[in-house]
């Protein structure tokens, strides 16, 4: 491998392909690889000399196809325990171990691939402090611009501003990063209130739009009509799942049929049991675990019953469906916050604990009202949905400000 003099020489006598580097921790959920595979896709699109690499501790990473020139590393995993602490999921290994494992090969990843823009997914300082190596070697280097990536909801201000104090993410946003995108809109909700940034990061800030979901190559959908029942990963989806078949189960003449995908990190025990109860319904609810290409259902249906995550909100936007989303408020608001918001627009309709009941009979009456109530776009606005288009620009901003690399 070059020294870094000899890098720098070849960079001012030449213009390599521009890299793109992505990280996204992924203790938990789908929601953070997903963005991210988005992300690299669009600016590979828009730049044909472009690439890519991910880098993710998401466990299934390997069940999704990857756009041409985007390609991913996947970190060894963590799990997050109930209580809130994390344990790794490498045999024999102590969180402290699998972090700092995480650590070198981040920051080895960072020196090898050596790219010319690195987009970090939430955590300014990476899970536990792990990007911390990489970025210094980035910012050592000169030639690296850093993107802080915020979807549009991260937690009540108060408790962010105590989760961020304690990671000094702060700090270390205000001098490393050279922009804070927000994948959303200021007149929805701006993530950082509650956050002490200085006025300088701030004026940092790009309010991008909600990112659209690719609409391109839909498959054949189910029969019709349908409503898609979907938690997202579903490791916290399992109430929610309940909820519908019992409405199901409660009214014979619910309708219409509901398309009902689990999501990878259901438990298995939890999913048997349902499966028993889709199986006493006779077709009226159907299943399947996991749907790498679930655009094809989104596509295809007249309703969305879901939960509050940032990637299904967007798909929801992106296909255009009436939805109501369930939102969980633990171990954090976001979905809530997300999902209140969204409706006060005009944009959703939410299900809420306190207010409607998780209640068979309320969820009956939601999914009977999806017949009459209004698509998103009804609500929402030019741009709403642009944040990929602005991404790419701003990337291709970022690299005329930055030399680049000759090919070697």
């Amino acid at each position: 491998m070059k020294d870094q003099t000899s890098s720098t020489a070849d960079r001012e006598n030449g213009a390599r392909s521009p890299r793109v580097m992505l990280y996204s921790h992924d203790t938990f959920g789908l929601g953070h690889l997903r963005r991210s595979r988005a992300l690299a896709g669009a600016i590979t699109a828009a730049d044909p000399s472009a690439s890519a690499l991910i880098l993710t501790g998401s466990p299934v990473a390997g069940r999704f196809a990857f756009p041409s020139r985007v390609d991913h590393m996947r970190l060894p995993g963590v799990i997050k325990r109930s209580d809130g602490s994390y344990a790794s999921r490498t045999m024999g290994m102590s969180i402290e171990e699998t972090t700092e494992m995480r650590a070198g090969l981040i920051r080895s990843m960072a020196q090898q691939y050596d790219p010319d823009v690195l987009i970090v997914d939430k955590e300014p300082t990476g899970f536990r402090g792990e990007l911390m190596p990489a970025l210094e070697c980035l910012r050592s280097r000169g030639h690296c611009k850093l993107v802080l990536g915020l979807r549009d909801v991260l937690d009540e201000p108060e408790v962010l501003a105590a989760e961020w104090e304690r990671k000094n993410a702060v700090p270390v946003t205000e001098q490393f990063y050279d922009e804070i995108w927000v994948y959303g809109l200021s007149s929805v909700y701006d993530p950082t209130q509650g956050l002490d940034l200085s006025p300088e990061a701030r004026a940092r800030m790009h309010w991008t739009g909600y990112l659209r979901r690719d609409l391109g190559q839909i498959g054949e959908p189910p029969e019709q009509p349908y409503i898609l029942i979907t938690p997202g990963g579903g490791g916290d989806g399992a109430m929610m799942v309940d909820l519908v078949l019992s409405a199901y189960e409660r009214d014979p003449n619910l309708s219409p049929r509901a398309v009902l995908v689990y999501g990878p990190f259901l438990s298995g025990e939890t999913r048997e049991a349902f499966e028993a109860r889709v199986a006493a319904l006779d077709g009226r609810v159907t299943s399947v675990g996991f749907e790498s290409r679930i655009e094809t259902l989104f596509a295809g249906a007249c309703g969305v019953v879901c939960m509050g995550g940032y990637n299904t909100f967007c798909e929801v936007l992106s296909f255009d469906k009436p939805a109501v989303i369930v939102p969980r408020t633990t171990p954090r608001l976001e979905q809530w916050i997300r999902a209140s918001r969204a409706e006060e627009l005009g944009l959703v309709s939410m299900l809420d604990e306190d207010r409607d009941g998780w209640t068979p009979e309320a969820m009956i009456r939601a999914i009977d009202a999806l017949k009459d109530q209004n698509p998103p776009s009804a609500a929402f606005g030019e741009g709403f949905l642009d944040g990929l288009d602005y991404v790419t620009h701003r990337v291709s901003a970022l690299l005329q400000d930055a030399p680049r690399k000759a090919t070697e």
